[in-house]
C-alpha cells in the first residue's frame, strides 16, 4: 500500500513541478477583481435549495441571515437582526431587524420578507413552495410559527426547545432571499439570486464562471473588491496549474501534493484551518453483503486510516474514530477507540459472516466539497479491502451528478459511496443522515438506510436540551452505538486549506468552511 500511495504522490508532484514555470508567463487578473478556483460549478444559488459547501462559498457573499457566525468562530452574532430575545421556556425567539436594509432589487428587508422565507420552506401550501425542494428545511423542523409582529419585529415560536436554533439560522439554509425576486423568477431564482449581502449577482456563465460584484447600497462596510469571479475547475491538477500561471488568485481545497509545492513559493500564501469535517463511506445497510453488521465492521477495520491521513493526504487530515469531529471540543469523546487498522480481525469477521470474497461496488466522486482526494482515496480503500478478501469495483462520477446519484439512496446503485460533510453543530450530521426519519423517501440524506430507534431517541433528546453538558453526553451515547453499528466507514477529519497569491490581502479561512470576501483586497 505504501508503494502505491508513494507512486501516486510522486506522479502528482511531478505534474505540479512541470507546471510551475507558467506562473511567470501569464497576465495577472485586474487588482479590483478576485478570481477563485472552485472544485465544481454550483448546483443552485438559492440558499434554501443548496446543500454543498462549494455553493455556500458563493452564497455567503450574496446573502445574509438574521444572525451570522462571528469571524473565526462558530458563535453567532447579529446580522440582519440587530438584537433578539429568548423566552424563559426557550420556545419564543423575537428578533428586531436592522432599519433601512434593502435587497439588491431595491425591495425592503422587513418582517414580512423574513416570514416569507421560512413559510416558503416549511409550509407546503405556500405560493412559493414549488420553488423547492428544500432538502435542509430539517434545520427548522422545530418551528411552529413565524410572525411579523410589526415591520421590524419577527417572532419565531417553536414546538419544543431546540438547542441548535440560532446556529442553524446562521447556516446558509437560514439566509434571507428577496420575496419579490422569488415570486418573479420562480424555479429560475437559483440562477438569478437576490439577497442583501456585500456583493450582488452579476452573471452565471454555465460551466465557466459565476461573477458577483460590489453592492454599492450595502448597509454595512462596503466590499473592497469590485468583483469576484468563481471558476469551476474540477480537476485538481488543472486548478493548481491555473494558480501557478496566475489565472486564479485563490485556490480552495488544494490536494496535498499540490499544497507541498505551493509552500515552496514565496509568491503564494498557504492557509489552513481546522473545522468540523468528516470524510466517510456510506454503507448500504439494507441489502447486499453490507447489510450484515460484521461485514461493515470488517470494512472499517480493513481501512488503514493512519496511512491515508499521513501518507496519501500528507498530514492534512487526522484519522476519524466516529461521527463527531474534534473541532466540536465540548461534544467530542476523546476516549472513543473507533476502528484501528486490524486486517486480521477484519478477515475473521468476514469469514464468520460468510462474506470473504464478496463483490462490492464503491461510488466515487471526481471532486466535491470537502472530498479531499476522492479518486486516490477510493483507490487506496479498494486496495485495503482487497487485502482482506473483498473485491471492490469503482464507479466514478462528476460531483453534481454524484450527488444526484447518491442522495436518493444506494439501492440498485452500489454498496458504498464516498461522502464528506462540514457542519455547524454536532446535531446536524447525524440528524440529517442517520435517523430513521431521514431516509431518502422521507426527504433526508440517510442514503445507506440506517435505522436504530435508540439512536433516534438520543438525537431527539439532545436537540431538546439546552444544557451543554447533557447535550454532550447524549451525543456521545449516540456515537458509541453508531460506531458499533458501523453504518459508515469513518475515515478522516480534514484541516481545510486554500492557497492565495501574495497580492491577496485580508483573506482567512473560517471554521464554518465559508469564504468571507467582503474584507479581501488585492494589490
Amino acid at each position: 500500500m505504501a508503494t502505491i500511495r508513494g507512486t501516486l504522490a510522486a506522479l502528482a508532484g511531478a505534474i505540479i513541478l512541470a507546471l510551475a514555470p507558467l506562473h511567470e508567463a501569464t497576465a495577472q487578473v485586474p487588482d479590483d477583481v478576485l478570481v477563485v478556483g472552485q472544485i465544481a460549478e454550483p448546483a443552485s444559488l438559492d440558499p434554501a435549495v443548496a446543500t454543498a459547501t462549494n455553493d455556500f462559498r458563493i452564497l455567503i457573499n450574496l446573502y445574509e441571515g438574521l444572525v451570522r457566525y462571528r469571524p473565526g468562530t462558530l458563535e453567532v452574532e447579529p446580522a440582519l437582526a440587530e438584537s433578539w430575545t429568548i423566552s424563559d421556556d426557550g420556545l419564543v425567539y423575537t428578533f428586531t431587524l436592522r432599519e433601512g436594509v434593502t435587497f439588491h432589487d431595491g425591495s425592503p428587508l422587513d418582517a414580512a420578507a423574513v416570514t416569507f422565507n421560512f413559510d416558503r420552506m416549511l409550509d407546503p401550501a405556500h405560493p412559493a413552495a414549488a420553488t423547492g425542494p428544500f432538502p435542509l428545511s430539517f434545520f427548522f423542523s422545530a418551528v411552529k410559527t413565524v410572525e411579523a409582529v410589526d415591520a421590524r419585529t419577527v417572532r419565531f415560536t417553536l414546538n419544543e426547545p431546540f438547542a441548535p436554533f440560532l446556529s442553524n439560522l446562521a447556516y446558509p439554509t437560514g439566509l434571507i432571499v428577496s420575496p419579490t425576486a422569488v415570486t418573479e423568477r420562480g424555479k429560475e431564482f437559483g440562477r438569478n439570486p437576490v439577497g442583501t449581502g456585500p456583493f450582488r449577482f452579476k452573471e452565471w456563465q454555465g460551466n465557466r464562471q459565476v461573477t458577483i460584484e460590489r453592492n454599492p447600497d450595502y448597509w454595512g462596510e462596503e466590499a473592497k473588491l469590485q468583483a469576484v469571479v468563481f471558476r469551476p475547475i474540477t480537476d485538481p491538477n488543472t486548478r493548481a496549474a491555473e494558480m501557478l500561471s496566475g489565472g486564479i488568485d485563490v485556490m480552495v481545497e488544494v490536494p496535498p501534493d499540490a499544497l507541498a509545492q505551493f509552500q515552496g513559493f514565496e509568491s503564494f500564501a498557504v492557509h489552513e484551518q481546522a473545522g468540523p469535517h468528516l470524510w466517510f463511506l456510506i454503507l448500504n445497510t439494507r441489502s447486499g453483503p453490507l447489510a450484515d453488521k460484521r461485514v461493515r465492521q470488517a470494512v472499517n477495520l480493513a481501512i488503514d486510516k493512519e496511512a491515508i491521513a499521513n501518507e496519501l493526504l500528507q498530514g492534512t487530515a487526522v484519522p476519524a474514530k466516529g461521527i463527531i469531529a474534534p473541532a466540536f471540543e465540548w461534544a467530542h469523546d476523546p476516549a472513543l477507540l473507533g476502528y484501528p487498522h486490524d486486517p486480521e480481525r477484519a478477515r475473521a469477521l468476514l469469514k464468520e459472516a460468510g462474506a470473504d470474497g464478496a463483490e462490492l461496488t464503491l461510488l466515487v466522486a471526481e471532486g466535491g466539497s470537502g472530498m479531499l482526494d476522492p479518486v486516490a482515496m477510493g483507490t487506496a480503500i479498494q486496495a485495503d479491502l482487497a487485502e482482506v478478501g473483498l473485491n471492490v469495483s469503482i464507479e466514478t462520477y462528476e460531483w453534481n451528478t454524484y450527488l444526484a446519484t447518491v442522495n436518493p439512496g444506494l439501492e440498485g446503485k452500489g454498496d458504498m459511496a464516498e461522502m464528506a460533510w462540514m457542519t455547524n453543530d454536532p446535531d446536524t450530521l447525524p440528524y440529517l443522515t442517520l435517523r430513521t426519519e431521514a431516509l431518502p423517501d422521507k426527504g433526508g440524506f440517510n442514503s445507506g438506510y440506517y435505522s436504530n430507534p435508540e439512536v433516534d431517541r438520543l438525537l431527539e433528546d439532545a436537540r431538546r436540551t439546552t444544557d451543554p453538558a447533557r447535550r454532550a453526553e447524549l451525543y456521545r451515547q449516540a456515537e458509541r452505538i453508531i460506531v458499533d453499528d458501523a453504518p459508515w466507514a469513518f475515515v478522516a477529519h480534514w484541516r481545510q486549506n486554500a492557497v492565495t497569491t501574495d497580492a491577496v490581502k485580508g483573506f482567512s479561512l473560517q471554521p464554518s468552511f465559508f469564504l468571507l470576501l467582503a474584507g479581501v483586497s488585492k494589490g
